[in-house]
C-alpha cells in the first residue's frame, strides 16, 4: 500500500466503519496553507483529553488538579508524525543538539472567537505560527492556527499580528499545564520550555517534516497496525 490511507478500500471501509483520527483523516489538499485539525479538547474542559493511539477514541488522561486551563481548541495534525525531520528542523531553528522527536502527532492550538462545546471534531483550520517547544530531548512543537473563516481570527495571517495578551496566554499554558507543586515533584527540574516562537513560513516548513516523518515511520498499514 502507498503512503496515504488514500485508496479505495479504504474510503470504502470508512463508509462503514468510524476513521481512526491519526491514521484515517486526511491532512487536506491545501496542506500546509490549510489544514485538517482533529480537536481533542476545548477551553471549558477541566479534564485533560487524548487520543487513545490504538482505539481511536478520546480518552481520560487526566483530572485536571488545577486551575490551569487550555485557552484555545487543541489537538493534532492528522497523519502527521513528530521524528527526525522534524527533530533536525527543531535543532537547526534553537541550535541544539541530541533533540529527538517525540513520536507523537504534531499538536495544534486553534483560536475562534465561538464557543465549541466539545472535542473529538475535526476543524479547517489556517496555521499562521507556532512554538518550538522542548519536552526533556524531545520536540514537542505546537502549530498556532486560526479556525477557517472565523469572524474575528480568519484575518490573522501571522502570529507576529496577534495580540500580544494572546500568545501569552498560550505560551503560559505549555510552560505550566505540566507543572506539580514543590511537594510533589520534589527536586525534579522543569522539563518543558519553549525556546522559540515562529511565524507562518516556519510553521508550514514544520507541519512539512511531520508529514514527511509520517510517511518515513508509517509506510503501509502493516506499519500501523504494528505501531497500535
Amino acid at each position: 500500500m502507498g503512503n496515504k490511507i488514500n485508496d479505495p478500500i479504504a474510503r470504502l471501509m470508512g463508509l462503514r466503519y468510524k476513521s481512526h483520527p491519526w491514521h484515517g483523516l486526511e491532512v487536506g489538499d491545501g496542506a500546509p496553507e490549510v489544514v485538517t485539525a482533529f480537536i481533542e479538547m476545548v477551553p471549558t474542559d477541566t479534564v485533560k483529553y487524548e487520543l487513545d493511539k490504538v482505539s481511536g477514541y478520546i480518552r481520560i488522561d487526566r483530572p485536571q488538579k488545577y486551575s490551569t486551563v487550555v485557552p484555545a481548541l487543541y489537538g493534532f495534525i492528522p497523519q502527521s508524525y513528530c521524528g527526525d525531520t522534524v527533530a533536525d528542523y527543531c535543532m537547526e531553528q534553537c541550535g541544539r543538539q541530541n533533540i529527538k522527536g517525540d513520536g507523537d502527532p504534531l499538536d495544534v492550538c486553534v483560536l475562534t472567537e465561538r464557543t465549541i462545546a466539545h472535542g473529538d471534531i475535526l476543524a479547517t483550520v489556517k496555521p499562521i505560527g507556532g512554538f518550538c517547544m522542548l519536552d526533556g530531548d524531545e520536540a514537542d512543537d505546537k502549530i498556532i492556527a486560526v479556525l477557517h473563516n472565523d469572524a474575528t481570527y480568519d484575518g490573522y495571517n501571522d502570529i507576529s499580528e496577534l495580540p500580544a495578551v494572546v500568545v501569552d496566554r498560550l505560551k503560559h499554558y505549555f510552560l505550566t499545564y505540566k507543572d506539580m507543586p514543590q511537594s510533589e515533584r520534589g527536586d525534579l527540574p522543569r522539563k518543558v520550555e519553549i525556546v522559540a516562537t515562529y511565524g507562518r513560513e516556519e510553521a508550514h516548513e514544520v507541519i512539512r517534516c511531520s508529514l514527511e516523518d509520517y510517511k518515513s515511520h508509517f509506510n503501509s498499514l502493516e506499519e500501523i497496525l504494528r505501531h497500535v
